[in-house]
């Protein structure tokens, strides 16, 4: 048979990362709408903790909504999903339990197109939780940047602002905020107070 009409197997991951303010949730909202059109069912999930813009939808800075379904855990998503479901969507996922690797899988496996959006990196410019993991298993990975309040260049880290200064080094990991609290900056102006240092600057006198 031609490479052409040949037919594939259903069922992939694909993650959509980046910083705060680089539109994850909006290119996660845009492909659940294409998917609408054309009258896939999905299935659409949030973590509990993300209330930001909305108690039960999904939303972006972008003012952009989906209805949602709150969990707590990454394996109340497998109670919801039924034999023909077509789509898994997951906002944030980065807030999400370790759990949350092997659920993609296992709808993956099962021929479901599973959509994740999330914060590739914290505040400190880390990976954050489970997203380097769901990044090496994706198919397809979208990594998406915002632009630097700063000096205007392309922003891949999130800034934390703590009462108008850069957070610490070892402050909490997840403090949930939005504008007032966070800022897009690229690496050359991306501040945190207290980072270790494993490695001398060469280019410091």
């Amino acid at each position: 048979m031609s490479e052409m009409y040949k037919q594939y197997r259903k069922g992939w991951l694909e993650v959509i990362s980046g910083c705060m303010f680089a539109g994850k949730t909006e290119e996660l909202i845009r492909r659940i709408k294409v998917l609408e059109f054309a009258k896939q069912k999905i299935l659409v999930f949030k973590p509990r903790i993300d209330n930001r813009y909305s108690e039960t939808k999904v939303a972006s800075h972008a003012g952009s909504m989906v209805e949602s379904i709150l969990i707590d855990k990454a394996s109340e998503i497998l109670d919801y999903v039924k034999p023909d479901t077509d789509v898994v969507a997951v906002d944030e996922v980065q807030f999400l339990d370790e759990e949350i690797v092997e659920v993609t899988e296992v709808l993956a496996k099962h021929g479901i197109r599973v959509m994740c959006a999330g914060l590739d990196t914290d505040f400190r410019g880390q990976p954050f939780g489970v997203m380097p993991i769901l990044l090496t298993e994706a198919e397809f990975v979208t990594k998406l940047t915002a632009v630097c309040v700063v000096c205007g260049a392309p922003a891949t880290r999130t800034q934390r602002i703590v009462n108008g200064v850069a957070a610490k080094w070892d402050d909490p990991t997840i403090v949930v905020g939005a504008k007032e609290a966070y800022e897009a900056r690229c690496r050359h102006c991306h501040e945190i107070i207290g980072m270790p240092r494993r490695l001398q600057d060469p280019f410091k006198k």
